[in-house]
């Protein structure tokens, strides 16, 4: 795994390095907040890794704001206890300043997990980790903290897992589109119209969990679907189909969109009218029929090589 940016413009490589120091400086702050913990995993909690992974580590990533499209980073971060996973007790500080920095100009996406997590799931050969590991960059790591050797899985492991995750996740998509329909009927009243915005999120959030589970194995414990969207068309950019962003409305009806999956429930504040749920519907149809096209494409190539021994 390389250890240098030099394949990156200098503001890239100054805006991670940006990301970098926020994210070790907020865990350690983190984890000495109250006094400190007792317990010895916090105690001693530790970044053992930072790595960059998905576009902006292979080189294929999009710099296009006018235009609405603009890659994300990417990070995966790798600490020494389970419990130093938790989002919301020891990173969302440093989120929501890399978020608000000047000057970092893309979002930034991490994932965070134990080096037992990842090299469980390395064994077992799963693609989304055995991909970080050929291309992803470290940023930084602690010496004495290796990656297991990848299993790789046999074709008809990958297809039989494929399949039973398509036909697990693509009904769970149907079923949360055709209550957000029976939902849409009553779209007079902001009640229903937030139960039915809160479904579209749903379907969704479970669209982008089958396609990477059919492609990658993997999905990050997140119910953001700009997250899980980003993850998504950095695989297969033909995803990008389902949500126009070139016009400002296109790209405020799937921010309004993200945000009801906490709003649409709790916040009296949330609005959504009729006409942005009937374009968000009909988007959300458009997703699930990319999905689903591009996962039965997944599946017959890897039958195929099934097939042949592979």
């Amino acid at each position: 795994m390389r250890a240098d940016l030099d394949h990156l413009p200098a503001k890239q490589q100054r805006e991670l390095e940006r990301v970098r120091t926020t994210l070790l400086t907020e865990f350690d702050a983190a984890i000495k907040s109250g006094g400190g913990g007792t317990q010895s995993w916090r105690r001693d909690g530790r970044v053992l890794k930072i790595i960059l992974f998905g576009s902006y580590a292979r080189t294929d990533w999009v710099d296009e704001p006018d235009n609405g499209y603009l890659s994300d980073f990417d990070l995966l971060v790798i600490v020494s206890h389970e419990k130093l996973t938790d989002i919301a007790d020891y990173w969302y500080v440093a989120e929501d300043k890399i978020l608000r920095d000047p000057a970092v100009g893309r979002t930034v996406n991490i994932i965070v997990h134990t080096m037992a997590e990842v090299n469980q799931a390395l064994t077992r050969g799963e693609y989304f980790w055995t991909d970080i590991l050929r291309d992803g960059v470290v940023l930084y790591e602690l010496p004495g903290h290796p990656f297991a050797q990848p299993k790789p899985m046999t074709a008809m492991e990958a297809c039989d897992a494929a399949q039973r995750h398509f036909a697990k996740w693509i009904g769970s998509v149907d079923r949360s589109l055709e209550t957000a329909k029976g939902q849409l009927a009553n779209e007079s009243d902001l009640g229903w119209r937030r139960d039915a915005a809160f479904s579209l999120h749903q379907a969704v959030e479970r669209a982008y969990v089958c396609f990477l589970l059919v492609h990658t194995f993997y999905f990050p414990r997140s119910h953001n679907i700009k997250f899980l969207r980003s993850l998504a068309e950095d695989t297969d950019k033909r995803l990008t189909g389902a949500w126009p962003r070139e016009e400002r409305a296109d790209r405020r009806r799937f921010e309004l969109l993200k945000r009801a999956y906490v709003e649409a429930r709790y916040s009296d504040e949330y609005d959504v009218n009729a006409e942005d749920l009937a374009l968000q519907f009909e988007s959300v149809v458009r997703l699930r029929n990319l999905v689903a096209a591009a996962s039965n494409e997944r599946i017959a190539e890897l039958a195929r090589d099934a097939e042949a021994g592979a």
